[in-house]
């Protein structure tokens, strides 16, 4: 066999490999039927009104503004942003995988996912910055307590976030398939060059750097509050557990996410066999729903923050059982 022939049966075989990998059933349908509705639902019930008694409570409640409670004030209103979604997603796999809200809507859910997923990523390592130069640096940073530098951070999240994610808007659409309306995500997207280019670049510079950045602020952090004497204070014990809380939303949510986000893509432009393909689809949608997760960690994290946010909403539950009882 000359070279030509040879390299023209390697190709086709490429090809029949591929389409082979595009064409397995659907044998995951029946898991994210069963699992979808269950994780969303229970996230929606107890994140929607959640984050709206955060924000009720900041508002109100929280004044005067620190630059920590104007960071989290807007991460609380991109995650009701995000969990206000979740019933469009809840119908959609109870329904088969069959979307029936539109164009429109299709974009719109994607992208407020993905929105949320990186605004979080960002404003929890501006939150991280912030108090790593008050636990660190107390004194020779004293001005970035401010309220203006919380509020140009959060400017600043807002616009780079949209920025980031704004290639999405050409990835996600609806595609007729087998009498359904499919509303492609980006790991089910058919441009396989340009959406891996896509993914390698979201993950190294809207998560991976962040996650060393937030790594490093909490590492230093722990290790300045364990010298010296009264390692045990309040203020000790509540830093360290801010720490772990918001570290446990970097690697529990949003690290496997990317990770099988990476491997769903790759092994879209390298099949393998169909078997293969569906425990990875099934890991992926389970880490998708960790990084959905977030959200959860985040109402953690409001609770842990500070004495203040407790009080208030400790305020709240008297007036309500005060107007109860009369």
């Amino acid at each position: 066999m000359d070279m030509g022939s040879e390299v023209l049966a390697n190709l086709v075989s490429l090809q029949n490999r591929t389409t082979a990998f595009r064409n397995c059933s659907d044998g995951g349908v029946s898991f994210q039927k069963f699992y979808i509705p269950i994780i969303y639902s229970l996230l929606f019930l107890v994140c929607f009104p959640g984050n709206i008694i955060v924000i009720f409570v900041y508002i109100f409640k929280m004044r005067p503004w620190k630059s920590s409670t104007i960071i989290m004030l807007n991460l609380a209103i991109t995650d009701l942003l995000y969990v206000s979604c979740l019933p469009f997603l809840i119908h959609y796999s109870i329904n088969g995988d069959h979307w029936v809200f539109g164009d429109f809507m299709c974009t719109f859910i994607r992208f407020t996912f993905y929105f949320n997923t990186y605004s979080s990523i960002l404003f929890l390592t501006c939150f991280s910055l912030f108090r790593f130069f008050v636990v660190v640096y107390p004194i020779s940073c004293f001005s970035i307590q401010k309220r203006r530098w919380a509020i140009m951070a959060s400017a600043t999240v807002w616009v780079i976030s949209l920025l980031m994610v704004s290639p999405m808007i050409h990835y996600i659409t609806v595609k007729e398939s087998q009498n359904r309306s499919i509303c492609l995500d980006l790991t089910s997207s058919e441009e396989l060059d340009s959406i891996r280019l896509f993914n390698w670049l979201l993950t190294i510079f809207a998560f991976f750097l962040p996650l060393m950045l937030v790594t490093l602020c909490y590492a230093v952090i722990i290790y300045k509050l364990a010298r010296g004497p009264h390692t045990n204070t309040s203020f000790k014990k509540k830093a360290r557990s801010l720490a772990i809380v918001l570290l446990a939303v970097f690697y529990v949510c949003f690290l496997p996410f990317h990770i099988f986000r990476g491997v769903r893509i790759e092994l879209k432009i390298h099949p393998v066999s169909c078997k293969v393909e569906e425990q990875i689809r099934d890991v992926f949608t389970v880490t998708k729903s960790l990084a959905s997760l977030n959200t959860f960690g985040n109402l953690i994290l409001y609770v842990v923050l500070g004495d203040n946010f407790q009080h208030a909403i400790l305020s709240i539950c008297k007036r309500n059982i005060k107007m109860t009882k009369k």
